[in-house]
């Protein structure tokens, strides 16, 4: 990834520690994630620059809303870094499972899209707390990542069959995150939830 991209100094630290995250922590193998790495295909997609990142500095969500109707296949995710946001963190979540919701009801016309956040006040996983990681930037920021639902979820099928996802506990919530996609992905390609 060109870092020169950037314009503004505390967007290229931004960048550079979500790089440095992802291969700190997303690239190796946990016992959390049975043996598997917690994002098996970032680092492929920052090596072959799969990875858009875009800055939300407004205190409205258009960033979002255009990435989600103008998501170019070029890319394997964008993540779109929100410096401005307002909500707190359970409304944060509920705000995406809506905006899931709406993609797949076919409100921004594309309907496979998924939507995956991160907020600063997220409770971390327990393979977080063994990630020895220093931050490079002091403002805290949300990020919303999207992908194509299809993608993302038959990716989902083949680390579930490994026990990728045997290590969640109830409290994260992973398998009803997870049975949500998997609903609207089969309304994706079936017209119904049926398999």
């Amino acid at each position: 990834m060109n870092l020169r991209f950037f314009g503004l100094p505390q967007e290229n630290a931004v960048v550079r520690e979500m790089m440095e995250w992802s291969n700190t922590a997303l690239n190796t193998p946990h016992p959390f994630f049975n043996n598997l790495p917690p994002c098996p295909y970032a680092k492929q997609a920052w090596l072959d620059n799969k990875v858009a990142v875009l800055f939300k500095y407004e205190d409205n969500y258009q960033t979002v809303y255009s990435t989600i109707s103008q998501f170019e296949d070029t890319f394997d995710v964008a993540i779109i870094v929100d410096m401005e946001n307002k909500l707190d963190n359970e409304d944060f979540h509920t705000y995406l499972d809506g905006l899931n919701l709406a993609i797949s009801e076919g409100f921004f016309i594309d309907r496979d899209i998924w939507l995956m956040g991160f907020h600063p006040d997220d409770e971390g996983t327990e393979f977080e707390e063994d990630v020895p990681f220093e931050p490079l930037v002091d403002h805290s920021y949300s990020m919303i990542f999207v992908q194509r639902l299809s993608k993302l979820q038959e990716s989902a099928d083949k680390l579930r069959k490994k026990g990728y996802y045997d290590g969640y506990d109830d409290g994260y919530n992973a398998q009803d995150i997870f049975k949500l996609r998997e609903k609207l992905y089969r309304r994706l390609k079936n017209g119904d939830e049926s398999s």
